[in-house]
């Protein structure tokens, strides 16, 4: 495969076995692990929890990622799209309410084979948010639920962290077709069905990064028809410097929730100061493959 999935186009030839261009994966999926995952956004996780399938690889170069082990060491394991079925259809037996694929992008087509036949849950594309419009867009009908996070509006912060040139202007793209593909929210009994919820993690000094992202939110969506998620479990990594060697205040958080509240955002969710810790990130460890 010659491969442009995602918005860096890098066109490296990627083969069933061998990983090239900027992701470093090969065309068959690489899992590092599958769980039910209660950690998510209520209407996601419900009580039984959300049946998360955490790929390898990723298509940004966060410097502050939670989950380098596999984003930038590539820890996984590789499985066919038939397995990976089989993966999907253990965790609906176990009581998952929806098949949560976390860093899907670089295996987008062997994900759609794997959902050819629909699945009795909803199926999550959890997602940094730089994604191709066209590249969704093969996803059509089987995926019910996006979940992207939109990171930046300020694009210089963007290429400084995440090595993502335009990332704003490419994120709000894939958002709007991810609505136009899911349609309005849709809740049953407090869990997500169909919409998208947009995430953004507020970083220590990125106030104002923030609220641009808030503002395009207010600006482009309706009450009801998008959920947003403000999340503070920024962590800082092993030699993080200047202000990424800090956590977000709780003066800075408190400001941007009152910010949501100035725009008219009111549809979403936000997290305590207890979500900034290590132990919400799952342990890689092949668990469930």
């Amino acid at each position: 495969m010659i491969c442009t999935l995602c918005p860096r186009r890098c066109g490296a030839v990627r083969t069933e076995t061998e990983g090239r261009g900027f992701c470093r994966m090969p065309e068959t999926p690489v899992v590092a692990r599958a769980m039910l995952h209660h950690w998510e956004e209520p209407c996601i996780s419900g009580v039984r929890g959300s049946g998360a399938v955490f790929f390898s690889g990723c298509v940004l170069g966060c410097v502050f990622c939670q989950n380098g082990k596999i984003s930038r060491e590539r820890f996984g394991k590789p499985v066919t799209p038939v397995r990976l079925r089989e993966i999907f259809e253990e965790l609906v037996a176990q009581g998952a309410h929806n098949i949560n694929l976390v860093s899907p992008t670089p295996f987008a087509p062997a994900i759609s084979d794997a959902l050819r036949t629909p699945l009795p849950v909803p199926v999550v594309w959890n997602t940094g948010g730089y994604e191709r419009v066209e590249t969704l867009r093969t996803l059509e009908g089987k995926v019910q639920i996006w979940l992207p996070d939109l990171k930046y509006s300020d694009n210089q912060l963007a290429k400084r962290y995440s090595g993502a040139d335009g990332y704003f202007e490419t994120a709000a793209a894939a958002i709007l077709e991810m609505h136009r593909q899911s349609g309005d929210c849709v809740l049953e009994g407090g869990l997500l069905k169909r919409g998208t919820v947009i995430r953004h993690l507020l970083l220590p000094g990125g106030l104002n990064n923030a609220k641009g992202v808030m503002d395009w939110i207010a600006e482009t969506f309706r009450p009801g028809q998008v959920l947003f998620s403000l999340m503070s479990q920024y962590t800082p990594q092993p030699g993080a410097e200047g202000l990424l060697a800090r956590r977000a205040t709780g003066g800075e958080y408190r400001a941007a929730l009152d910010y949501m509240g100035s725009v008219g955002i009111v549809d979403g969710f936000c997290q305590d100061s207890s979500s900034a810790a290590r132990e919400y990130t799952p342990e890689f460890d092949l668990s469930g493959l």
